[in-house]
C-alpha cells in the first residue's frame, strides 16, 4: 500500500463534508455509542469533530469523561522531557530550532551532561522521561540516542525512556529497541502534503513518506509501543485529527497495535520561528474538541498534553479525557541545570513544578501515577491493547499508581502535597475491587514507608 493509500486527502475532505450533513439525533446516537468504550469509525469521529453547538459539545466532554474513566479510571501519569540537542540540519518554519534560525544558541549534551539533567528531573520526583534531540545526522545519530539512554539508565533512577527523534532504518531502530526505550514518538506534523510540503522546506525531514513510514520500520525492528501526533495549527485542525485516526487505525488493522498514545501539541511561538502567526488557528473550545473526539474515538490510547498550554486549560483538559502529561518542562538543552531561555524549542506556558501540579491534579479528584510497571512486565504492544481495550489495563494500573505516588509523597514531596496526597491514597485503596490485591497494596505501601523503592505489580 502507498502513502497516498493510507492518506488519502481526497477521501478526508469528502468525508468531513458529508459529516456537515448529519441531524442533531444522529450526532447524538454517535456520542451515546461512543460511551461503550470500542471507539468510533472514521465517519462517526468526522461527524464529532463537525459539532459547534455548545450543548451537544458539553454532552461530548461528558462523554469523554466518562471513557477515559471507563478505561483508565482517575489516573494522570506524569513525566518530563529531556532534550540532548537542539542542532538540526532541517528548516521547518514553525521550530525554533530550524537550521536558518541564527538566534538559537546551539548545544548538545554529552553522556554526562544528560545524567546531570535526568538526575535534575528524578530529584523533582519524576520517573518516566522522554528524550528529544534535534534532527543532525553528525551530532545527533543513532550512537547519540543511543548513549544517553544507556547514561541515564545506569546511573540514574529513571525507569522508563521514551524517545522523539528523527525517523531511522530498520536496523538503527533494532538499537534502540535492544536499549530498552519504552515508546518511540514522532510526529508527522501535518499530513496535509501540501502543508507539510511548504513547512519542511529543506533537510531530511521534508521528505513526507520516509516520516509517514518510520512507525513500520519501528514495528518491523520489534517496537511495538509508539506514539503519533500532530502539531495543531499548521493545517485545519479537523483534517488532521481524521488523518492522525486513519493512520491509528491503519497501523491498528495491520500490526494489532494502534498508538499507544497521541500528543495534541499546538503550535506556540518559537524565536527565530519563520511563522508570525499561526496558520490555522485553534481556539480553547476546538482544542477540547479534538481531546474529546480523540478520547472517543480511540477510547484505549493515552492522549498526552505539554506545558505548551496555559495552566488553566491543561486543568480543565485533564477533565476531558487527557491521561498523561508533562510537568516542569525544560525545552532547551541543559535546562534543567541552567535554563538558557535562548536555546527553547518553544515558548512553554505552564511553569508549575511538579510538586505543584500534584496538588492541582489531587484536587481535581484524580491520581498521580509514576508507574512503569507495563514495560518491565511486557504488558506492551498487542499485550497491552488487548487489556485496554478490554478495560482490564485498569486492574494493574491503579494500584501501581497509588505505589508510585506514594514513592513521591515518602520521598520528595513537600508537606503540603504529602498532606493531600495522603488523604487521596485512602480514598483510592477501597476503590480496589480485589480483596487479595488491596492488601498486598498495603503492605506494600508500608515497605515503600520503611525506605523500599520501586514495587509494582
Amino acid at each position: 500500500m502507498s502513502t497516498f493509500d493510507i492518506i488519502n486527502e481526497e477521501k478526508i475532505n469528502k468525508t468531513l463534508d458529508e459529516a456537515k450533513n448529519l441531524s442533531r439525533e444522529e450526532i447524538l446516537n454517535i456520542i451515546e455509542k461512543s460511551k461503550d468504550c470500542f471507539g468510533l469509525n472514521i465517519d462517526e469521529s468526522a461527524a464529532l469533530l463537525q459539532v459547534e453547538d455548545d450543548e451537544i459539545l458539553d454532552k461530548m466532554f461528558e462523554a469523554a469523561k466518562y471513557v477515559k474513566e471507563k478505561i483508565y479510571g482517575n489516573r494522570i501519569v506524569l513525566f518530563a522531557p529531556l532534550y540532548t540537542s537542539n542542532e538540526c540540519t532541517n528548516n521547518c518554519l514553525y521550530c525554533g530550532f530550524r537550521v536558518a534560525n541564527k538566534e538559537l544558541h546551539r548545544k548538545t549534551l554529552c553522556p554526562n551532561e544528560v545524567v546531570e539533567e535526568a538526575k535534575v528531573i528524578e530529584n523533582q520526583g519524576h520517573k518516566r522521561i522522554l528524550l528529544v534531540c534535534g534532527e543532525d545526522p553528525r551530532v545527533t545519530n543513532i550512537n547519540h540516542i543511543v548513549e544517553s539512554v544507556e547514561a541515564i539508565y545506569k546511573n540514574v533512577d529513571i525507569r522508563r525512556i521514551n524517545v522523539n527523534c528523527a525517523p531511522l532504518s530498520v536496523e538503527d531502530f533494532k538499537k534502540l529497541k535492544k536499549v530498552g526505550i519504552g515508546t518511540y514518538q514522532i510526529f508527522q506534523e501535518t499530513y496535509h502534503r501540501p502543508t507539510y510540503k511548504k513547512m519542511h522546506v529543506s533537510g531530511a525531514k521534508a521528505d513526507y513518506d520516509y516520516r509517514l513510514t518510520a512507525i513500520e520500520r519501528a514495528f518491523e525492528a520489534g517496537i511495538d509501543d509508539v506514539g503519533i501526533g500532530v502539531l495543531l495549527g499548521l493545517y485545519d485542525y479537523k483534517f488532521d485529527v481524521l488523518a492522525t485516526l486513519i493512520h491509528s487505525n491503519y497501523l491498528d488493522e495491520k500490526y494489532s497495535v494502534g498508538p499507544h498514545t497521541i500528543s495534541i501539541p499546538r503550535l506556540r511561538p518559537a524565536i527565530g520561528s519563520a511563522l508570525k502567526d499561526t496558520p490555522y488557528p485553534l481556539s480553547d473550545k476546538d482544542l477540547k474538541k479534538v481531546v474529546a473526539v480523540y478520547r472517543l474515538s480511540v477510547p484505549y490510547t493515552g492522549i498526552i498534553l505539554s506545558t505548551r498550554e496555559s495552566a488553566s486549560l491543561r486543568d480543565e483538559l485533564i477533565e476531558l479525557g487527557v491521561s498523561q502529561m508533562s510537568a516542569g518542562s525544560k525545552t532547551n538543552p541543559g535546562g534543567y541545570e541552567e535554563d538558557d531561555k535562548s536555546a527553547n524549542q518553544f515558548v512553554t506556558s505552564d511553569e508549575r513544578t511538579l510538586d505543584e501540579i500534584l496538588r492541582v491534579v489531587c484536587k481535581q479528584g484524580h491520581l498521580p501515577s509514576f508507574c512503569t510497571a507495563c514495560y518491565r512486565n511486557k504488558r506492551t504492544g498487542e499485550a497491552f491493547m488487548e487489556l485496554a481495550k478490554d478495560a482490564h489495563i485498569h486492574e494493574f494500573c491503579h494500584p501501581n499508581a497509588i505505589l508510585t505516588f506514594k514513592e513521591n509523597l515518602v520521598n520528595v514531596a513537600s508537606e503540603e502535597t504529602k498532606i493531600m496526597g495522603e488523604k487521596m491514597l485512602k480514598v483510592e485503596i477501597e476503590k480496589i475491587d480485589d480483596e487479595k490485591i488491596k492488601q498486598e497494596t498495603i503492605k506494600r505501601l508500608k515497605r515503600i514507608e520503611e525506605g523500599e523503592k520501586d514495587l509494582y505489580f
